[in-house]
């Protein structure tokens, strides 16, 4: 047999090389895909087939340190558009139409007009939404109405002619704050994607976020979900929930004074900080104005920002006379003045050739200390300074926390202003002895103040309890932390007796509170331009007290920028608001009244229930006890009685009993006693202070379980109601040591 000639032996080969050489790389292109690309390519697939669902997470709440819900999560609806979808019925309508012999309906035109007139949006935003058909979901308008919800929901009804298509109903959570504009920048608030943007929301939405579950849904040809096929389900983790240190009550009656003075003093702003002082936590932060969390003003971007700013603890502003309680105790603790020490006021004092004057136009004459105090006469507290010397008195100030942030559960905090030490003459010095030359936060001087007064211990502010889950386990919890010692006891003790002087004999006089014994100090201080120079016209008032006097259980500071009204004094201008402010929080957690050592104590006598009762036995039950009557109304029985039965009283108080029936000339001041059984304690708090009623509460946590008088009796303005909370366990007993922690988060 013969041999291939060379030529087909070319032709063979070039023949397999072009059969084995592209079958080659196709085996080889094959295995890329299959090995190299597999993840990839099932990804795709699943694409194409399968839908991802978020299942979100629900918002934990925040609470009041009695459980008072301040903000919270609800479910919503959210609108989403299906420009898809809309298209495909489009060409399914125009067919139909066709056969029909008539004028298609245009669906989207049909869309776009019910949802403008529903949901308040211009019709061309609308439109713009359903321009690219490609897409199958794009979202229209978050967190709708329940009402919006309802309409939208009517106009899928398949039953209804013409017949909407290209919108849904999407699951949401809104979040909601029950008491609207309460702690409104303490609180913050959320994004439309439910990310916290300012206060307690931003600092810790990491715990109150929680974390997205989801549902995978096997879609058709279309990408329309078959709700029937769930191919995969990852459960949401609910966020955790935040407990402050505030108190709602507390809460509310510093917000009612901070708007009264607001509007009576007619300022620019007021800003109220109320603080425990043994422990620095925070019982009730206010700044005026505000806004109601449900609905910041987001499309005014520096209004939202003005209105959201927490100035209580980032706007610096010079103390003023407010700082003298931080000057004096500094000059005790190191020896450069005593209790006996003298200072003479001749109306101004010379320093480094600066007539610095006195607030007074006329001069004080010798004082010792407490009457230095008493007066707030600034060369008094220029002379201490001066003999403190800088070293000395900067290393105290410093001390106190000033010009350092205080560490606070909050974002955005100051630190104040204080001038380098090496950069301060005399004059300055002297200046800052009464509080000008130095800016301070209201948070930075309440707790260096605080600081004076609970026996010398620096604490670090706390606004957060503990963190929680649903099943009240702690997550985290903060204890009250000790920063420093910066005083002794002693002098400590010194400084509430020479206070509670202030307020007994000097300046601070409108902060007295009857029956407690207060202690505080006032604060007028100057402003400035942004050029620097003094604003003649132009005050922050203020004023600083705490009670009772012995052993503080509040301290309360209120500051009042530029108030506008009669006076521009703190002890005009705020003192009297704090004076409103003790004395409700101290009747609101049952501090008993004090006694003065030159006073005979007073023999206290329990009320007898005389309910029931016709006006004679009543009358004659109380004044055998020792009690005054007073008898509103005409004719029947008690029907209530002001105190109620069980409370303890000075013999010789009076008691006012009301009858079931009116006279003609009373009859209009009776009032009916609204059902106060399940509501929050500052609920029923403000609801009955509105109604001119005083309040006496007895528990601690939870909601009211029982009222006396009970609701629908008549009682009278000034009338006592007793209220009855339930009693809330210790959730914190569940917690162990590895997860307890004195630290921020």
């Amino acid at each position: 047999m013969s041999q291939p000639k060379v030529t087909n032996r070319a032709r063979i080969g070039c023949l397999v090389v072009i059969f084995f050489v592209p079958l080659a790389a196709l085996i080889l292109r094959t295995g890329y895909w299959m090995i190299f690309k597999a993840q990839w390519l099932q990804e795709k697939a699943q694409d194409q087939w399968t839908r991802m669902s978020v299942v979100e997470a629900t918002r934990g709440d925040i609470t009041d340190c009695n459980g008072t819900v301040l903000a919270s999560s609800s479910a919503c609806y959210s609108v989403v558009l299906l420009p898809r979808q809309l298209d495909e019925y489009q060409t399914l309508e125009n067919k139909k139409a066709t056969a029909e012999n008539r004028s298609p309906v245009d669906l989207e035109a049909l869309l776009v007009q019910e949802l403008s007139g529903i949901l308040d949006i211009d019709a061309e935003t609308i439109s713009t939404r359903l321009v690219n058909k490609n897409k199958y979901e794009v979202w229209l308008k978050r967190q709708i109405t329940d009402e919006q919800a309802s309409a939208i929901q009517a106009l899928l009804n398949p039953d209804r002619e013409p017949r909407v298509y290209g919108v849904k109903l999407e699951e949401d959570t809104r979040r909601y704050y029950p008491m609207g504009n309460f702690l409104s920048q303490v609180l913050g608030f959320i994004s439309v994607d439910g990310v916290g943007q300012q206060g307690v929301e931003a600092r810790f939405d990491k715990y109150l976020a929680g974390t997205d579950g989801h549902t995978l849904l096997t879609t058709d040809v279309s990408g329309r979900e078959i709700p029937t096929n769930v191919d995969e389900y990852v459960p949401a983790q609910d966020g955790s929930n935040v407990e402050l240190t505030m108190d709602a009550v507390i809460q509310g009656i510093a917000e009612r004074a901070a708007e009264q003075c607001l509007n009576e003093q007619n300022a620019k702003k007021v800003t109220c900080i109320v603080m425990e002082p043994s422990t620095a936590k925070v019982l009730a932060m206010v700044n005026k104005p505000d806004y109601d969390n449900n609905e910041p003003p987001r499309s005014d971007a520096s209004l939202l920002q003005e209105l959201s700013r927490n100035t209580a603890i980032s706007d610096n502003y010079e103390p003023g006379s407010t700082f003298k309680i931080i000057t004096t105790a500094a000059a005790l603790e190191l020896g450069a003045a005593t209790e006996n020490s003298t200072y003479t006021c001749t109306g101004e004092l010379l320093v480094d050739g600066e007539h610095i004057k006195c607030w007074s136009s006329r001069a004080h004459g010798t004082q010792n200390l407490t009457e230095a105090l008493e007066n707030s006469c600034n060369p008094c507290f220029m002379r201490m300074a001066l003999d403190m010397g800088v070293d000395q008195f900067y290393e105290k100030i410093y001390e106190f926390g000033f010009g350092n942030q205080t560490g606070i559960q909050l974002t955005g905090e100051a630190s104040g202003l204080v001038r380098a030490q090496k950069y301060i003459r005399n004059v300055d010095l002297a200046r800052i002895g009464f509080g000008q030359s130095i800016a301070v936060t209201p948070l930075q001087l309440i707790t260096g103040v605080s600081a004076v007064v609970n026996g010398g211990h620096l604490m670090k502010p706390m606004l957060v309890n503990q963190i929680t889950d649903d099943e009240g386990n702690v997550i985290v919890r903060y204890e009250p932390t000790e920063v420093r010692q910066v005083i002794s006891q002693e002098t400590s003790e010194l400084m509430k007796k020479m206070l509670q002087s202030v307020v007994d004999n000097g300046s601070g006089r409108n902060g007295a509170v009857e029956g407690y014994a207060v202690g505080g100090k006032t604060g007028t201080a100057q402003k400035y331009g942004e050029d620097g120079s003094i604003q003649r016209d132009k005050h922050i008032s203020s004023f600083i007290g705490f009670a009772p006097a012995d052993d503080p259980k509040i301290a309360v500071l209120l500051v009042v920028d530029e108030p506008n009204g009669t006076s521009e004094y703190g002890s005009v201008v705020a003192a009297p608001y704090v004076s409103e402010i003790i004395e409700d929080t101290l009747v609101y957690m049952n501090v008993p009244k004090t006694e003065t050592d030159d006073e005979p104590q007073a023999e206290m006598v329990q009320v007898p229930q005389v309910t029931g009762m016709s006006s004679e036995e009543a009358a004659q039950e109380l004044e055998s006890k020792g009690f005054n009557v007073v008898i509103e109304g005409m004719r029947g029985n008690v029907q209530v009685q002001t105190p109620a039965a069980g409370e303890s009283l000075e013999k010789g108080s009076t008691v006012v009993i009301g009858l079931e029936y009116a006279d003609d000339a009373n009859e209009s001041n009776a009032i009916t006693l609204p059902d106060l059984v399940g509501k929050t304690p500052v609920e029923a708090y403000l609801e009955l202070q509105q109604l001119g009623l005083r309040v006496r509460i007895q528990g601690m946590g939870g909601t009211i379980t029982k009222q006396e008088p009970e609701a629908g009796t008549q009682v009278f303005y000034g009338n006592t109601v007793t209220l009855e909370l339930s009693q809330q366990t210790d959730s914190a007993t569940a917690t162990t040591p590895a997860e307890t922690t004195a630290a921020s988060p």
